[in-house]
């Protein structure tokens, strides 16, 4: 069972859809992650990108996020996450749309910005490094902000030159399957 973590909705119970058309993260994972940024959420601007369940925009928002912005391709996927933001008596500060990744970053640049950003698509998608780029290339991200990959077989590497402007701040792997980087985004020019 999933719940919120700690803050304003600390312990309500959140859904997800049925079978493996979505992998929520994990308990574990999202206790680690916003233990690493606890310090850097309150008054962020979130976009949870392949949002599946919506749990860590609305984790986020729970710590004080201001607002957050939930993409996914499945429109059931999104009708879980509406379900989970009204539970969670987040719905007036989230913003749904049911697209592609690519598409949304496309027509959003120029109109949104956000500071926290997190990015969990499927494993055998393998595009943290593509949509992480892609948000630095579109200037969708500010300086200062805080995205967070979680991959499975995808190496994540800062020698990566699409990734120049980024630098770690963390980056583990839980089990042989899940890795996770958080990265800090220090603006500057992306390679293509």
């Amino acid at each position: 069972m999933m719940r919120i973590i700690t803050g304003s909705a600390k312990g309500k119970k959140l859904v997800s859809l049925e079978g493996d058309a979505t992998r929520p993260t994990s308990e574990r994972i999202k206790e680690a992650v916003f233990s690493s940024i606890q310090f850097d959420v309150e008054g962020r601007r979130v976009l949870d990108l392949f949002a599946g369940s919506g749990q860590m925009g609305l984790e986020a928002l729970s710590r004080g996020a201001a607002k957050a912005t939930f993409i996914d391709l499945s429109r059931e996927a999104m009708d879980i996450v509406k379900q989970n933001a009204k539970a969670t008596g987040f719905f007036d500060v989230s913003h749904f749309l049911v697209s592609d990744w690519r598409n949304y970053i496309r027509k959003a640049s120029g109109r949104e910005q956000y500071d926290l950003v997190f990015i969990d698509p499927p494993y055998a998608m393998e595009c943290c490094a593509d949509a992480a780029a892609y948000l630095a290339k579109t200037e969708l991200i500010i300086p200062g902000a805080i995205v967070v990959l979680e991959s499975g077989e995808e190496e994540i590497s800062l020698d990566d030159p699409r990734l120049a402007g980024y630098r770690v701040i963390k980056s583990t792997h839980y089990g042989k399957k899940t890795f996770v980087n958080i990265l800090f985004y220090e603006g500057g020019e992306a390679a293509e």
